[in-house]
């Protein structure tokens, strides 16, 4: 039997005297406060699917905006995605946040829920330095159960510094990699961390299944804005990072596992949005592409998933998945009968809503859900709070 969880227990049991660095509360039974007409604000969403066909969703709110108020929500779907179950909020207690969480199911099957938690701040909720201190840190908690309506988790445990927002990967070496990033903005001043030596686009690495992270190195591009970057392996065995610059995707290459990357370009997607997208490998051996393609280069809008059979030298298809302004931050998951799950939220501030598509590789080819299994705007979670 896997004793993981009952090692993350002891571990995360242990207090610090830094807020930061404790667990935060895990909540079950959540009050009205975390409730659908409380929430006023939310996005940042993220998807996994457990083997049986049950359905988790995950994305943060709280407060106004980002800042000191913010915490993580937890759902889950046993009818395809019809119907959702609130089952676990991620709260931190005073000034410390919990954002950008992921979801992603390891090789051996487990499920585990990450998000990023650091101070934050209330003085100014339009600036960067709200919420962002300099250090942050990644956070995870794990279930072996995913299939189960309500199952076991593990005690929350920080695996390394930075903001992780995008599913780890999986190499040909059996490593798994965090794309875990240390933003190049300026820090609270109230709590303000200088690791100069460590910002960037990082990739953390565990060789034990997770039991122990170790940094290798990470990509640094010129006009950086949040990282939110991904990596898969190529078939000649080098690592390919995408990550989100101020002129739209940038690239990086790694030929030694994530050790260093030599071979960079800040704009290989340009003119872009500055905005999150989703990379993956399909198990066809195809890439999976979502990211916006407005006409101006410049609108958080027409977002589109494309295929590329050659490690990403061309591009495929563009199925057109919403072309509305304001759809943002796509995550997804394949099932094994080839159907892609894609969240993504829409307006954050006046809808507030948090969707999902189903499609397929050949939806793509097509350009337009005309598969069987093809689904469109799929409402999860819309908050109703009162607007200001």
């Amino acid at each position: 039997m896997n004793t993981l969880p009952i090692i993350i227990a002891a571990i995360a049991s242990i207090p610090t005297g830094d807020p930061a660095l404790d667990p935060p509360n895990v909540i079950v039974d959540a009050g009205p406060e975390y409730a659908d007409e409380a929430r006023i604000w939310q996005g940042i969403p993220g998807i996994e699917r457990a083997e049986n066909g049950r359905l988790w969703a995950t994305w943060y709110s709280g407060g106004p905006t980002e800042g000191i108020w913010n915490y993580v929500l937890l759902y889950t779907s046993d009818d395809d995605g019809q119907s959702w179950t609130q089952k676990r909020i991620v709260h931190p207690d005073g000034i410390v946040r919990a954002f950008d969480p992921a979801l992603w199911t390891d090789p051996l099957g487990r499920l585990w829920l990450f998000w990023s938690q650091g101070y934050g701040g209330d003085k100014n909720p339009t600036a960067v330095s709200n919420i962002w201190d300099g250090r942050a840190g990644v956070w995870a908690m794990v279930t072996e159960s995913p299939g189960d309506e309500d199952p076991d988790w593990s005690a929350p445990r920080r695996l390394c510094n930075g903001v992780l927002m995008n599913k780890p990967t999986v190499t040909s070496t059996g490593a798994w990699l965090l794309p875990a990033a240390l933003w190049r903005v300026a820090p609270n001043p109230d709590h303000a961390f200088h690791l100069t030596e460590e910002a960037g686009a990082n990739v953390v690495g565990s060789r034990d299944n997770g039991g122990t992270w170790t940094r290798y190195g990470g990509a640094r591009m010129s006009n950086p804005a949040f990282d939110e970057h991904m990596v898969v392996e190529r078939g000649d065995g080098s690592l390919w990072m995408l990550l989100r610059t101020g002129r739209g995707i940038g690239q990086a290459v790694s030929r030694d596992g994530g050790q260093t990357w030599g071979e960079t370009d800040p704009a290989a997607f340009s003119p872009l949005p500055s905005a999150r997208f989703f990379l993956r490998r399909l198990a066809s051996g195809k890439l999976l592409f979502v990211r916006h393609n407005p006409s101006d280069g410049k609108t958080r809008s027409h977002l589109t998933a494309f295929l590329s059979g050659d490690d990403g030298a061309t591009w495929e298809g563009g199925l057109m998945v919403d072309e509305r302004s304001g759809v943002s931050y796509p995550d997804g998951v394949e099932t094994k009968d080839g159907r892609i799950y894609l969240i993504y939220d829409y307006s954050r501030y006046k809808e507030r809503d948090i969707l999902m598509a189903v499609f397929t590789e050949e939806d793509i080819m097509a350009g337009s859900f005309t598969s069987d299994a093809a689904r469109e705007r799929v409402l999860i979670n819309k908050a109703t709070g009162e607007l200001p």
